[in-house]
């Protein structure tokens, strides 16, 4: 059993959702990688997503957007982010990591090169924002064949077609993207995503987490009541932004602590009801 597919065994044992908190590699620099995992994983997190820097991020607004460039700057490239996780793996076998990120710097290492590399890194899942699921069989495959979980989008325009499509080839877990528009975006209508998520429901078994638009603990609360996992991504980034390099892992893990206290609320809810 993969780590992904362990941890939310575990969690629906308890009756609760996973945190996932997004950070981009190498933001503030390379060498942090290993201390800014460390911190997400003892602040709280369930499954950590390590957003590969790409200079032309599409789906993301300007925080992430920024984070890419200071990660760029600094000279994070995939094969850094993959050296990266390696070594932390050998402090922590537990936690899943997931990269997400582009598809121009997969294709440059290329795709089976990539999938090896990030097996014996110890990478777990993958997500590639413009590899479009209808396109992906072969990417499944590659992934599938190292042991890797494929990871796609959903959205709130996404067709029925596309839905019965990842809801079979998605492994890991669906991240549905609760709003139209990029990351960092805001007023997440909680009932119109809870009904969303019943809909890709009816079709897999697999795990759905939500994302985008979860700024505050109580946002997190309410979407953790029904979702599989919350993930965390352009509130952690503007508060490394705002840090200096010695101080963004431990604030970062800070605030990713807050949202842990409202996940965990959110399972004394569902104990309740």
């Amino acid at each position: 059993m993969s780590r992904i597919a362990a941890t939310f065994d575990r969690l629906r044992a308890a009756r609760r959702a996973a945190l996932v908190p997004f950070v981009t590699a190498g933001d503030p620099s390379p060498d942090l990688i290993p201390e800014m995992l460390r911190s997400l994983a003892a602040n709280g997190a369930d499954v950590i997503e390590l957003g590969v820097p790409f200079s032309d991020p599409m789906a993301d607004g300007p925080a992430i957007q920024r984070a890419s460039e200071r990660a760029l700057r600094a000279g994070t490239g995939l094969a850094r982010v993959l050296d990266a996780v390696r070594a932390w793996r050998r402090e922590d076998d537990r936690t899943p990591i997931v990269l997400m990120g582009y598809a121009n710097p997969v294709e440059h290492m290329g795709a089976a090169a990539f999938a090896a590399r990030a097996r014996d890194a110890g990478v777990d899942g993958v997500l590639v924002v413009d590899y479009p699921p209808e396109e992906s069989a072969d990417w499944v495959r590659t992934l599938g064949e190292s042991g890797i979980d494929p990871i796609f989008l959903l959205s709130p325009t996404s067709s029925e077609a596309r839905i019965d499509l990842v809801s079979r080839m998605a492994k890991g877990y669906i991240y549905y993207v609760s709003l139209k528009g990029v990351t960092g975006a805001a007023h997440i209508d909680t009932a119109d995503v809870e009904r969303m998520l019943g809909r890709i429901r009816s079709r897999t078994q697999v795990p759905v987490g939500v994302g985008f638009g979860i700024r505050e603990p109580e946002t997190a609360r309410a979407i953790a009541r029904f979702a599989d996992a919350v993930v965390i991504g352009s509130r952690l980034v503007e508060e490394i932004e705002r840090s200096t390099p010695a101080e963004a892992a431990a604030r970062a893990g800070a605030a990713l602590a807050a949202f842990r206290a409202g996940v965990d609320a959110a399972a004394r809810d569902r104990a309740a009801a």
